[in-house]
């Protein structure tokens, strides 16, 4: 999925005897692009292939607390090339994959928090520490577009297909149909001068949906006059800032269901 529109660019489906890894490997993501993976992807035979099969094809994950490595080269006192041992596991997958491997381990005060991450940017130069880091960030976008999904899209239901292949084929039909509104949205974006992500999906997708579901009673020649419309009108669909609290969020604590003791005077 790419993090700056939300529009998906390869998907996997499998059945329930196939692992995360297992499906990722198949993946297709361009060249000079880099991907954000959460920590259960960690695996040196899946990330070495992952950057080695397309040109510039990079990853970046946060790294696990009992990471082993040893130094080999010291960019700054929080960047750091690395090697990592192979596990025996990693071997037997790959016989061809050695002793070792190697990537950049950086490390980062975010919000009070000591983070470190490990990618296969290994150019401390080209790539500096903090804006590698602060890529990371961006993660958090794929789990608003699974949220856009399922809640928006499907109205937090079910699918309703019962046999395998007619699963299969209503979880395309929902990938497409959302990609179909990302890249109308991505348009509105455009129009706007805002990122993809100030367009409000929920509103947004209804407005499309609207426009494809009543045209055809017109005619089909009308559908582009009615997108033009709605690119025209873009400004309105566009989020307002968020609000800075002033204060942390606190726990308010819940009032008590038994009435106070009173105390009585002899």
């Amino acid at each position: 999925m790419n993090t700056n529109t939300h529009e998906i660019i390869d998907a996997q489906l499998g059945s329930m005897d196939q692992g995360e890894l297992t499906l990722a490997s198949q993946l297709k993501a361009p060249a000079q692009s880099i991907t954000l993976f959460d920590r259960a992807y960690f695996s040196a035979n899946f990330l070495i292939n992952w950057h080695s099969q397309t040109e510039s094809r990079h990853w970046l994950m946060r790294a696990k607390d009992n990471l082993r490595y040893e130094i080999i080269k010291q960019h700054s006192k929080h960047d750091a090339h690395i090697r990592m041992p192979i596990s025996p596991r990693a071997k037997k997958l790959n016989p061809l994959l050695g002793e070792y491997w190697e990537a950049r381990l950086i490390e980062i005060e975010h919000l009070g928090k000591t983070r470190r991450y490990i990618t296969s940017l290994m150019d401390s130069k080209a790539y500096p520490l903090k804006e590698v880091a602060m890529l990371y960030v961006q993660r958090w976008e794929i789990e608003m577009c699974y949220r856009e999904i399922k809640s928006d899209l499907q109205d937090s239901q079910t699918l309703r297909s019962k046999q395998p292949d007619l699963v299969y084929q209503e979880l395309w039909g929902v990938l497409i149909a959302y990609n179909v509104l990302r890249r109308q949205m991505r348009f509105m974006a455009e129009r706007a001068k805002v990122s993809p992500l100030k367009i409000s999906f929920h509103i947004a997708s209804m407005s499309i949906i609207n426009i494809l579901r009543h045209t055809p009673l017109e005619s089909a020649g009308n559908l582009p006059r009615h997108l033009e419309h709605l690119l025209e009108s873009s400004k309105m669909y566009v989020l307002p800032e968020k609000r800075h609290r002033l204060c942390p969020r606190v726990v308010k604590a819940k009032p008590a269901k038994y009435p106070k003791k009173k105390c009585q005077s002899a």
